[in-house]
């Protein structure tokens, strides 16, 4: 077990990301991707409240209602932590301290639950003195509503001023950062976010951890993405480099006889601060792969062979 930044929360160091939760997996089946996460070990599922308002016919909240069904059906809601975000729900948006009230709560019920374990702040807010988001997030601990609060695509120095806020007002201050980051996109988070996670204590918990499916091995070529839900965003990680990494991937996860996947996210498990990375599976049939980062340790060599070939992918601009 992996204990979360300064909290107390001790999770499995994986995270299910339920982003595919009634888009690319129905109802059913989202219910067996998360009976067999929890049955293989898994206790961390990782959603928000915007889920998934992309898809037509979607309004935002349909993944958190998913699980909130499952909960109901399982009894399961003190087995796993549950951690869900704001500020992109369409009826929703922003981190104004009345919204902030509003959303937490409208998670809530869709959740099924009276409390959110992990909460985070999904998109900075310019548009709000940070000072009212912090506060608003400190009220919603204070009233038990949520456990811990944590911030996910916020730049170091937003994260480092939320906790000068937080610790100058005596405020409930964030336990966990949520940055984008794997294999084939390291900046900015070690060269600007790591330092800051390292000085605060924070849990780092990567989204896009297996960038969109490309370090799976699946996506070779272009042809590969053709009609795929997630051809849009595969494609931005195509490139010589990426290919190098995803051929190094391959070839370590051929030496321990574990899926590619398996290897990019246990490089990430391998990172100082990481303490579970955020990986989704829309069928049963992926979560293996998954639960075997949980396990797999790779060697120092290992992690240096990949480290020095993911480098020579360019940072984005």
């Amino acid at each position: 077990m992996t204990r979360l930044g300064s909290s107390d929360l001790d999770i499995a160091p994986l995270s299910l990301g339920g982003n595919v939760f009634g888009w690319t997996a129905d109802e059913a089946t989202s219910h067996a991707v998360l009976d067999a996460f929890v049955a293989g070990g898994g206790d961390f599922i990782d959603t928000a409240d915007s889920y998934s308002a992309w898809v037509p016919g979607n309004s935002g909240g349909d993944s958190e209602r998913i699980i909130g069904s499952w909960l109901a059906k399982t009894g399961k809601r003190d087995e796993v932590v549950l951690a869900t975000k704001v500020s992109q729900h369409p009826e929703f948006r922003g981190l104004a301290a009345d919204n902030v009230a509003a959303a937490a709560r409208a998670s809530l019920e869709r959740l099924g639950t009276d409390r959110i374990d992990l909460y985070w702040a999904h998109y900075d807010d310019a548009a709000t003195p940070l000072e009212e988001t912090v506060r608003a997030f400190d009220q919603l601990v204070r009233e038990g509503l949520v456990r811990y609060t944590a911030v996910s695509n916020y730049s170091a120095e937003r994260v480092q001023e939320w906790v000068r806020i937080a610790r100058e007002n005596g405020l409930a201050e964030p336990v966990a950062l949520q940055p984008h980051y794997n294999l084939v996109t390291r900046e900015p988070y070690e060269s600007q976010l790591a330092p800051v996670a390292r000085e605060l204590g924070l849990g780092v918990v990567p989204y896009f951890s297996l960038a969109a499916g490309f370090l799976t091995g699946k996506y070779r070529t272009q042809a590969d993405l053709a009609g795929k839900d997630r051809g849009q965003m595969v494609g931005g990680y195509f490139s010589e480099a990426g290919l190098a990494v995803v051929d190094e991937v391959v070839a370590i996860a051929e030496a321990h006889e574990v899926a590619p996947a398996t290897v990019a996210l246990s490089w990430l498990r391998a990172k100082p601060e990481v303490a579970a990375p955020i990986a989704s599976a829309r069928t049963v049939a992926q979560l293996p792969a998954l639960l075997a980062s949980i396990t797999l340790d790779l060697s120092a060599d290992e992690v240096a062979r990949l480290d020095a070939v993911s480098a020579q992918v360019p940072a984005a601009a």
